[in-house]
């Protein structure tokens, strides 16, 4: 599901139901990190790792810890870059060599409507007018979701650019739909904070894609060099 959202220099898993519930081994590292965890925390945080795991090896990096940095940041091999994510009953690891593309941040959400008041914190006056608009047009998904989602990925793609906090509030995000229902549409979050510099250049905005199937929304971003 992710996977067609990014390039192909990207190295997406991803595990869906039984397959995201997480069981398999940790490094003595990781295991000192959740050693205090709840089950779900546990399984959640198994699982997303033996996704990044197995894409380490599709490009040719031997597995290692992936420990949580800076606001539980996953700290990666040098050389690459990538993101997780997880929710209930699935999970996602993309990884990509840090030649190949500067940053990238990826979210999956259940695709249903946000809880009360959350829209409302996350989101800015315009983007709220702009999600009346989607959902006159498209009444059969929940934008709001998909904008949080997005949001998520842009912090994602931000953060390992400046380890620096980005405000929900901080993005201005605004959605197209795909050319048809079953073909992942496209969004930009022009940056209301002065923006990462990738290669001597400020990066304003960030572009990224999104999908909704299986129940779930999805959304990733990448971060070109110049």
């Amino acid at each position: 599901m992710i996977e067609e959202l990014l390039p192909r220099s990207v190295v997406v898993v991803e595990a869906l139901g039984d397959d995201a519930l997480g069981d398999g081994p940790l490094y003595p590292e990781e295991e000192a990190v959740i050693v205090r965890a709840v089950a779900k925390r546990r399984r959640e945080f198994t699982a997303v790792r033996a996704c990044a795991r197995h894409a380490m090896e599709k490009l040719g990096v031997p597995p290692q810890p992936i420990l949580p940095g800076e606001r539980g940041a996953p700290l990666w091999p040098d050389g690459l870059v990538g993101s997780m994510t997880h929710c209930e009953g699935y999970c996602a690891a993309a990884l990509v060599r840090a030649g190949d593309l500067a940053s990238l941040g990826i979210d999956a959400e259940p695709h249903d409507q946000l809880p009360d008041g959350v829209l409302e914190a996350v989101a800015l006056p315009a983007e709220q007018t702009r999600l009346r608009g989607l959902a006159r047009s498209h009444p059969s998904i929940h934008w709001d979701r998909v904008l949080f989602s997005a949001k998520e990925s842009v912090y994602k793609a931000w953060f390992p650019l400046t380890g620096k906090w980005l405000d929900f509030l901080e993005a201005d995000i605004e959605i197209t739909p795909g050319a048809a229902a079953d073909m992942p549409g496209a969004f930009r979050a022009r940056l209301l904070v002065p923006g990462p510099m990738v290669d001597g250049r400020r990066i304003e905005a960030f572009d990224g894609r999104w999908t909704v199937r299986q129940g779930l929304a999805a959304t990733a971003v990448v971060v070109p060099h110049s």
